[in-house]
């Protein structure tokens, strides 16, 4: 019973930060200000890249309940990732093609990683081996 009110509270708090993560990562990607340019010398670009689009669809993946909405999502992500790409261009950002693969591997990441989350909190054997 613990496990799925656990369950249930981690995919409701995943719902809620879902789009601030969102405004946060567009904000990050397409903001040209002395804060995105300080945090970006001191982390190497793609694993800022990598890391954004890992937590988005880890967050996705854990808020929706059914595999096919969340293959459905992750695509959407890589998608998304890709336009903002595009847009980068446009606000005197350098679009780069690595980007989109770090974001691209980023959400495969996240989309197994959320996967692994939601299995550990539902699998049975995890319970036994906890009582015993």
């Amino acid at each position: 019973m613990q496990r799925e009110m656990l369950l249930r509270v981690v995919r409701t708090l995943a719902l809620y930060l879902f789009w601030p993560a969102v405004a946060l990562v567009v904000w990050g990607e397409l903001a040209r200000d002395q804060s995105t340019l300080q945090v970006e010398a001191l982390a190497w670009d793609k694993a800022l890249h990598f890391i954004a689009y890992f937590g988005l669809s880890g967050l996705v993946c854990l808020a929706l309940r059914d595999g096919r909405r969340v293959l459905v999502a992750a695509i959407s992500l890589i998608l998304f990732a890709g336009a903002l790409e595009i847009v980068q261009g446009w606000v005197g950002r350098d679009m780069d093609v690595f980007d989109e693969l770090a974001n691209a591997l980023g959400v495969l990441c996240g989309t197994a990683a959320g996967f692994a989350v939601i299995w550990l909190l539902s699998s049975k054997t995890l319970a036994a081996t906890r009582k015993g």
